[in-house]
């Protein structure tokens, strides 16, 4: 590599840099610390012909960034990754490029590490039973991150493509949890229910959730998608990374205010309950809704950068 070149660090690297716990961590303590969600600027997003151009920047005290991203829906369908990026990490200071991230491993590993992050705060210290609905990576990735915060033990997945389903199964042997394939009625005997799909419409029936579970939603940044119907979001304490964002871009949130099931003043954010100045309900069941945000990027990608300057490698 010449003088001035800039490092690049490739998904392996990303992911052995940043287990679950770490990358938990490393997101709590920043909003502990006194990071504020609320000051992150708008994500940019740029139609084009197959999908989107994403623009995510960020910047903190020791950091500046930006992710660029993309999503192609029919990817998938052709053996690619739907969602594909970079992220550019700069001293804060001089703004001089320090490292370039694969953008899909630490979005993926950073989606679900915020979800756990709230999961932490919001479920119930003894949840054993998660569902997750999806079969794509983030639903893998929320199954290590989930586990890293509650004792979970047995887990439904419930997936459209069986074909896929029976694929994504495969992975877990017999040394851990119950892992089995599952409907959306699994939901009513669920201590945490992560969604983590590309639907559009409800994926459950908010009504059959138990009063103590938590549900997690990250599938959609669009204001007219959901993967949560109203009943749910009415009976649920609702918590997101920052107000701005959620009614910019969550449409589990933008839907039911439409509706009237939710009143905007009646959101929590995450950092009021990383901070404990905000406690929930425990008699009503909780929601986290992520449309994932540039300063979690930021967090983690900040995280990576330092294990490779502890070991020698910048």
């Amino acid at each position: 590599m010449g003088k001035g070149a800039t490092v690049v660090i490739g998904a392996d690297e990303v992911r052995a840099a940043l287990p679950p716990a770490v990358a938990i961590a490393a997101l709590q303590d920043a909003l502990r610390e006194g990071l504020d969600p609320e000051a992150d600027p708008a994500r940019t997003v740029v139609p084009v012909d197959h999908g989107q151009l994403l623009l995510m920047p960020s910047h903190s005290r020791r950091y500046a960034g930006v992710k660029i991203a993309t999503v192609a829906p029919c990817n998938p369908a052709v053996g690619l990754p739907r969602i594909q990026g970079n992220y550019l990490l700069l001293d804060a200071e001089t703004l001089g490029p320090l490292v370039v991230l694969d953008g899909v491993a630490l979005t993926t590993i950073r989606t679900a590490a915020v979800s756990a992050a709230a999961a932490d705060l919001l479920a119930v210290p003894d949840a054993e039973r998660l569902v997750v609905f999806g079969t794509g990576p983030q639903a893998h990735s929320h199954i290590d991150a989930l586990r890293a915060v509650r004792p979970v033990r047995h887990i439904t997945v419930v997936g459209r493509d069986l074909d896929r389903l029976a694929d994504f199964l495969q992975r877990y042997g017999d040394s851990g949890p119950v892992v089995e394939a599952g409907t959306a009625d699994a939901v009513a005997q669920a201590d945490l229910v992560a969604c983590c799909t590309t639907a559009r419409t409800p994926l459950f029936d908010g009504s059959a959730l138990s009063a103590h579970a938590t549900v997690v939603a990250v599938g959609s940044h669009e204001p007219d998608a959901r993967e949560v119907d109203d009943e749910t979001v009415r009976r649920s304490t609702v918590v997101v990374e920052a107000r701005g964002a959620a009614l910019r871009e969550a449409g589990d949130v933008i839907l039911a205010i439409g509706s009237g099931a939710l009143e905007a003043d009646a959101l929590v954010t995450l950092a009021d309950l990383a901070r404990g100045t905000v406690t929930t309900d425990d008699s009503r069941p909780r929601l986290f809704k992520s449309v994932g945000m540039a300063w979690e990027d930021l967090v983690v990608a900040g995280v990576v950068h330092e294990a490779h300057v502890r070991r020698g490698v910048l």
